[in-house]
Order: structure tokens, then C-alpha cells, then sequence
């Protein structure tokens, strides 16, 4: 008898905002430790906290983005637990009222379209850090990242695969990205991932579930669901019990372990904070932040679609971010919209493919979208060969130019179209190739390419491709 899967997601975005949640401390990661810690962050006697309004505004963000209900009045709770990292001996979160309740993730997986649906996403504060390393065998805190504002969103237990929670995860990341309230460096910590997992037989109650804490990549919460929910077959199999446990993944060994018992809601002894009013926010103060949001990535995919005649997939790859949505259309308006389908080809394969080599992003691209469509412009009205093309690409991508104007005057690159310069060209492939001649007279349309080859080898790759077949077959047909 099978097994099925149920794993439901809370993720912890790192919201970007030049200060902290309730104090006037800056966020920038990389500080000394406990350089940016203020009084109010290792909570000093006497000190209040003030809550940052650019926090609730990126909350307000999210909750239109996911279609969430934005609560008009909202608590802030204090969440009591004795860590070393949280100097209060309580974290400022909230509970019973969230900001945000309700709201979903639509994501593809493969070609099928998923739905992951959200319980809330809460504001909160961060605790700070622990470090264990360099210390003879003892523990540093590290108090610049308390009080850092934190939006953790709760999914409903509605994913059944490891891979179908990192689709999901890598479109809440995506999400968060594009909407620019959090910048979604995951080796810094913007973006952390607790993974609640549990099995059980097809139609039977959901089992206990075991939640894998602070996990920092996509590779690492896949293989650490994949671990767990063998784990935890493995165990039910020998017939012993799933009891609720806190658990880490160590990535070296790819197992996970336990870090302690599984704390229920009662044991944080959450109780209103006295020290920060309800937070209340108005029908006005949605509509001006939606007012100011930019388009989402379902509507501009659509829109792709429709306005410049893309494929699913292309209209896919391209709203993958903001920066390169914009950069797509940026030279889309300078090339023309007539070369749109030309302009995807371009940015999904040949500056893919080079910033991956050098690890870059669409935002560090040398190449300007005016650049890229000038070399676009002349491919569409046959100053390039795709081969010359790819020429001017490269010197344009090392800066080489002004634009694909500027290096093809410099290097004699326009392409050749003038049959009286093709046609000597001609004769002498015809001519030394007579296998493929005869090739091509047998009916192996084949060897046209090969005879094609040689001319545009002979013409320094200058002559228009196409015209060179057209003449080629011609002439040998006659």
C-alpha cells in the first residue's frame, strides 16, 4: 500500500527596509557583529519599541500581490522562548490577528499548473545570531539581525512532493523579488524556509508531522524533504511511532536530526504586546500602495502573450523576474515590435547563456537593451548574417562599440548581397565540390548546406545566406 506526502511551507522573508522593525538600527548585512544593534535591539531597561511603517507597507504589498485578505486591525503578540540570540527573552510577532490571512501561490510544475493556498503571513521581528565557530568551543551572539523585519508566510499543507514545495517556494522567492520587498539572497538569510513534513495512507488523517528548520537553497529543501519522508516511511514501516520533532538538515551528510520536541502554540505563552498599539490600516492606504505596485508576473505573462505574439514558454521565461521583464521590453521598444519573437530568442539563448558562463545577472549585463536591439534591427533587414551576427554580439558584449552600427562600419562586416561579388564565390564551391553537386542533383537536399558552407567560408562569412542557397539551387537545378 502506498504512501502520500503532505508537506505545507513557512517561509521567512527578510523584508527590505533601510531599518529595523521597531528601532531606527540599519539592516545592511555584512557589519561587524553587534555594530548595529541599538538599545532598543538588546532591549536596555525603559526602551519602546516604534513600529516602521516601510514594513507594513511591504506587507500590504504581498497580501494584494497573493490575493490575501489585509486585516483593517491587526495585534502585535509577544512570543516568549529563552534562546541566548533573543534578548528580550520574547519575539514581537503576531498571532491570533494576523496582517495578512487567506491569498494563494499559482506556480507550474512540469506542464501542470499548481495552486498552493496561504493560511497568513504575519509581521515579526528576527532574533539574532548565534556563532560557533572561532570561539575555542564556545558560543558568540551576534545581534545585528534582531530586529529585523520578517514577513513569515504559512502555506496550508497542500503540497505532495519534495520537487512541487521547491516549485512553490522558488514562486513565493520569484514573488517577493519582483514586488522588491525583499531582495532574495538566500546565503545571506532574506529568504529561510521551515518545511513541515508528515505521511500517511491515501485517504486516512494527516500523520504527525516533523518540521526541518532554516533552510537556506531550494537544493537543500528538496533533499532534505526527500531524507525525511523516507525516514519517516522507514520508521511507520518498523511500526513505530512519528513523534512531533523540531529536526535540522545537515547538508554534508544529508540526513536530517533532531533538535528538539516540537513546541505547540500554548508553550510560547503568546500574549497582546503592551507596549505597541493595533496596527490599523485603511481602505485608503491599500488603494494608494496598489495604486503604486507594478504589474504582476501573471498579468504581464499574459500580456507578453498577447501584445507581442510570444509562446507560453517564452512569455514564461521572460517574466521570470522584473529586471528582465523590463529589459525584454526596453528592447523590444527599440528594436520594434515586429521583432519581439527575434528579441526572446536573443535574451533566452545567447545572453542566457553568457551570464550564466559568468555567473552574472539580467541587472550586471554589459550589454544595454539599445545594444542589443541595434545588432537585432540588422539581422531583421539583412545587413547581418546569423554568423557576423554572433560577431558583433561578442564585441558588443566586451564593449568593443558603441552599437552594431558602429562595429560593422569599423570591421567591414555588412553583409554581401550583391550577386555580381556571390557569383564568382559560386563557381568555385560548384567547382570543388562535385560530390556534393552530384549529391544534390541525386535529390539530397543536404549537401545544398554544404555547398552553402563554402561559400560563406569563402566570403569571410559576409554573404547573405539565404540568397547563396537561392542562387546555389538555381544554378544546379538548371
Amino acid at each position: 500500500m502506498s504512501w502520500e506526502v503532505v508537506i505545507g511551507l513557512e517561509t521567512h522573508v527578510q523584508l527590505k527596509t533601510q531599518a529595523k522593525i521597531f528601532s531606527g538600527a540599519a539592516t545592511a548585512f555584512g557589519a561587524e557583529p553587534n555594530r548595529q544593534a541599538c538599545a532598543i535591539d538588546i532591549a536596555l531597561p525603559g526602551v519602546l519599541p516604534v513600529l516602521n511603517r516601510a514594513a507594513v507597507v511591504c506587507a500590504i504589498k504581498f497580501g494584494l500581490a497573493v490575493g490575501g485578505h489585509i486585516a483593517p486591525r491587526s495585534v502585535f503578540a509577544r512570543k516568549n522562548y529563552f534562546y541566548p540570540d533573543l534578548p528580550k527573552g520574547y519575539q514581537i510577532s503576531q498571532y491570533e490577528t494576523p496582517v495578512i490571512s487567506g491569498g494563494r501561490i499559482v506556480f507550474t510544475l512540469g506542464e501542470q499548473e499548481k495552486t498552493v493556498r496561504l493560511i497568513r503571513a504575519h509581521l515579526e521581528e528576527d532574533a539574532g545570531k548565534s556563532l560557533h565557530e572561532d570561539f575555542h568551543g564556545k558560543t558568540g551572539i551576534d545581534l545585528n539581525r534582531a530586529g529585523t523585519p520578517l514577513l513569515e508566510v504559512v502555506s496550508e499543507p497542500d503540497m505532495r512532493s519534495a520537487s512541487e514545495a521547491v516549485a512553490f517556494a522558488k514562486a513565493l522567492h520569484a514573488l517577493v523579488v519582483w514586488l522588491g520587498i525583499c531582495d532574495g539572497n538566500m546565503q545571506e538569510g532574506s529568504f529561510r524556509i521551515d518545511a513541515n513534513v508528515s505521511v500517511r495512507r491515501p485517504g486516512e488523517p494527516l500523520g504527525t508531522r516533523r518540521e526541518i528548520k532554516n533552510l537556506n537553497s531550494f537544493r537543500f529543501l528538496q533533499q532534505a524533504i526527500e531524507y525525511e519522508v523516507g525516514w519517516q516511511i522507514a520508521e511507520l514501516e518498523e511500526g513505530r511511532a512519528i513523534e512531533q520533532t523540531t529536526v535540522l538538515f545537515d547538508p554534508a551528510s544529508g540526513v536530517t536530526r533532531a533538535m528538539r520536541s516540537k513546541e505547540e502554540a500554548h508553550d510560547y505563552r503568546y500574549f497582546p504586546d503592551p507596549d505597541l498599539l493595533p496596527l490599523e490600516i485603511s481602505p485608503a492606504w491599500i488603494a494608494q500602495i496598489a495604486a503604486e505596485m507594478p504589474e504582476l508576473p501573471d498579468a504581464m505573462r499574459t500580456r507578453f502573450m498577447h501584445a507581442y505574439g510570444l509562446p507560453a514558454y517564452d512569455a514564461g521565461v521572460l517574466t521570470s523576474s522584473l529586471a528582465l521583464a523590463r529589459f525584454f521590453e526596453q528592447t523590444v521598444a527599440a528594436a520594434g515590435a515586429a521583432n519581439a519573437k527575434a528579441v526572446a530568442n536573443w535574451i533566452m539563448g545567447e545572453v542566457a547563456a553568457r551570464l550564466n558562463r559568468e555567473e552574472k545577472t539580467i541587472e550586471a549585463c554589459p550589454l544595454t537593451p539599445n545594444q542589443l536591439a541595434s545588432l537585432i534591427r540588422r539581422i531583421a533587414d539583412g545587413t547581418l548574417s546569423s554568423k557576423l551576427a554572433k560577431q558583433v554580439f561578442e564585441a558588443l558584449w566586451m564593449g568593443e562599440g558603441e552599437n552594431a552600427d558602429a562595429i560593422i562600419e569599423a570591421r567591414g562586416w555588412k553583409q554581401v548581397s550583391d550577386t555580381t561579388l556571390i557569383e564568382p564565390l559560386l563557381e568555385e564551391a560548384i567547382a570543388r565540390n562535385p560530390k556534393s553537386v552530384e549529391e544534390f542533383r541525386a535529390g539530397k537536399e543536404k549537401a545544398l548546406n554544404a555547398l552553402v558552407g563554402q561559400v560563406m567560408k569563402a566570403s569571410g562569412g559576409r554573404a547573405n545566406p539565404q540568397q547563396v542557397a537561392e542562387l546555389l539551387r538555381k544554378k544546379l537545378s538548371g
